[in-house]
């Protein structure tokens, strides 16, 4: 198993080297920890079958995934990340979960993601391929985002055994039933993933992808003041009916889920110390919003404050 930590790079240039390294040995992202001066971190690289193993111990920090990151025609993983320790704050696929210890959510490589991970976490990577995966979650993109939650079905059992697992990568352990036990784990965390979202309303197969493949693309274009039901429609080549039929399945319309997740993100950034220094119209034309008075509104519909207000509640 490979290990590296922050303690033998230089402190002059610890946070772009750990960046780097991260983008190198994972995925392409942007790291800013909320204390750069005396920024800790430690990641182990381990395989088990297809299931690659990365376990990583930090102190406060928030990775980002953003389309400039990503690569049209990568090669596309998909990454179960488990809270082993402490707490972390998830945003993907335009779904928001708080992670505990012993949650799960699910990434895909290919759609822009926001991890903050608090002080003393660690959080265990199970990265698959796309085609393995879809042999246990023929519809992984569904589930993209969600929150896992420990107590749901096998979760509490699977999160401990998957933490123990990665201790042991990291300690050496190899076995020549490595592809019989990834695929265990696999079967494990499928069977989790169906108990805990398969007896939500039922919808269809069809439906449910066509979804996801909705959100994904509205994710994508997300900072696009010209990204409407009807851009979206048109980009996937699907008509306006069959658009709001998909998003008649969740309760919100597509026009209502673009501002909602237009406003997340525009929260998202005034929360986060590093954009301190731009002001509220550069952070909402950033995300679409071509209307200060427009983004104010709907900020303060949303959050019960207005966004001047808001970044001042915000403990330094």
């Amino acid at each position: 198993m490979q290990c590296y930590s922050t303690e033998m790079l230089p402190a002059a240039t610890r946070t772009s080297a750990w960046n780097a390294l991260y983008s190198r040995e994972l995925n392409n992202v942007e790291i800013t920890p909320a204390r750069s001066g005396d920024y800790a971190a430690r990641l182990s690289l381990g395989q088990l079958g297809p299931i690659q193993f990365a376990r990583m111990s930090t102190a406060r920090t928030n990775i980002s995934r953003t389309k400039r990151h990503i690569v049209p025609g990568a090669p596309r993983l998909y990454s179960f990340l488990l809270q082993a320790k402490g707490s972390s704050l998830f945003s993907h696929c335009g779904h928001e979960a708080q992670l505990t210890e012993g949650d799960f959510a699910l990434c895909d490589s290919a759609a822009p993601h926001s991890f903050t991970v608090d002080d003393d976490s660690m959080v265990v990577m199970l990265r698959v391929d796309a085609r393995t995966l879809r042999m246990y979650l023929p519809t992984p993109e569904r589930f993209c985002g969600l929150h896992l939650q420990s107590q749901v079905g096998l979760t509490g059992s699977l999160s401990p055994m998957i933490e123990r697992i990665s201790g042991q990568l990291e300690r050496g352990f190899t076995c020549i039933y490595d592809d019989r036990l990834a695929r265990n784990v696999m079967e494990m965390l499928s069977m989790s993933y169906s108990i805990g979202f398969d007896a939500q309303p039922d919808t269809s197969a069809v439906l449910r992808g066509r979804y996801a493949e909705v959100v994904r693309y509205i994710e994508d274009h997300l900072r696009d003041p010209q990204l409407s039901p009807a851009t979206v429609a048109t980009g996937l080549r699907i008509s306006a009916r069959y658009l709001r039929t998909i998003f008649a399945t969740t309760g919100e319309k597509a026009s209502t889920y673009i501002i909602r997740r237009r406003l997340e993100e525009c929260a998202r950034q005034l929360r986060d110390p590093s954009w301190s220094g731009h002001t509220l119209t550069e952070i909402a034309f950033s995300w679409g919003f071509n209307s200060a008075a427009h983004f104010t509104r709907t900020f303060h519909e949303q959050f019960g404050q207005a966004p001047r207000d808001y970044r001042r509640s915000i403990p330094a």
